[in-house]
């Protein structure tokens, strides 16, 4: 096997990349370096820069490195920026997808792996998120991410490509501190954010229905998911996997906000009370994933824990910060 990663230079595309070539498996990397970082990958892997939207460049890398199967990465993943810009989401998400999707037909590969996400779900109220919960996205991100395993199915079948549908619940950490997540998106990076510049943790609502009042997520260190998409691989590569299988990617563990500040007051010894703010619209007061499937499925399960993350992020962060 010969796999493409797209994506294969960001903050997650870099970690599922040194997780297969590190286990042995051969690897190549496609990534339009708007969010990359390529010193991220290891040395021996090569790095195409380009477009998921340009065909003719996905025949000419398929044929170039003998590609075998895909791990489609490479997507626009900020809620907000989709809200303010969906053509550009459907543009780039599904359309560059289906671009995928018709060279990979074309060149008869026959095994990918798409990076979907919790977000298809949208805010159910359920205790845990199991993949038969009816998913109702509520962003275009969300939608984008949902019609995008309509599409890998629909070509699955249509091709006869095998394929797993990963949804990745709140990813945070760094296997080594060159690896970490630059942007300030998600909420690990958002707390270091405000503490580098001497400002409090912000806290969006404390009136949800939990114990402590503050939204409850299910967090995975990065590690753990790339080591998720390697044995995912690895079961495409097996062939004994026809059709579709598609998994949550998480720990089946809820942390509320207060708690994982508290951690990383904890890791950063910068132990301030958060500023409490009204709520965000569309935050759900919980959101934890069933883990049970991708256990029995891939035999794989998370095995590091919320003050790893933290602590692994932060030591991304100061030195991406120089602090």
């Amino acid at each position: 096997m010969t796999w493409l990663i797209t994506g294969g230079a960001g903050y997650i595309g870099a970690h599922v990349a040194r997780a297969m070539a590190g286990a042995g498996e051969s690897v190549v990397a496609l990534d339009d370096l708007s969010a990359a970082v390529p010193e991220r990958l290891p040395a021996g892997i090569p790095l195409v820069a380009g477009s998921t939207l340009d065909g003719s460049l996905l025949k000419r890398v398929f044929a170039e490195y003998g590609v075998t199967g895909v791990v489609h990465l490479a997507a626009r993943k900020q809620v907000a920026e989709s809200v303010a810009e969906p053509t550009r989401y459907y543009r780039e998400n599904v359309g560059g997808l289906a671009t995928l999707l018709d060279a990979v037909a074309e060149a008869g590969i026959g095994r990918l792996l798409f990076s979907s996400s919790a977000a298809v779900y949208g805010n159910p109220d359920v205790e845990l998120i199991t993949e038969d919960t009816p998913c109702a996205p509520v962003n275009p991100y969300g939608e984008t991410k949902l019609a995008g395993e309509w599409l890998v199915r629909a070509a699955g079948r249509a091709h006869g490509i095998s394929t797993v549908c990963l949804r990745y619940f709140n990813v945070a950490g760094a296997a080594e501190p060159e690896l970490a997540d630059t942007g300030v998106f998600n909420i690990v990076p958002m707390v270091f954010d405000r503490l580098t510049r001497d400002e409090a943790p912000r806290i969006f609502g404390t009136d949800y229905p939990t114990p402590d009042g503050t939204c409850i997520r299910d967090y995975i260190h990065v590690a753990d998911l790339a080591e998720a998409h390697l044995a995912a691989a690895r079961r495409l590569a097996g062939g004994d996997l026809t059709g579709d299988l598609t998994l949550n990617i998480g720990r089946g563990e809820g942390v509320s906000v207060r708690e994982l500040i508290t951690v990383i007051g904890e890791v950063t010894g910068d132990r301030r009370a958060p500023v409490v703010e009204g709520r965000r619209p569309g935050d759900a007061p919980r959101a934890v994933a069933s883990a049970e499937r991708a256990a029995e499925e891939l035999g794989w399960r998370a095995g590091r824990g919320v003050p790893e993350m933290v602590a692994s992020a932060w030591r991304g962060w100061q030195l991406h910060h120089g602090k």
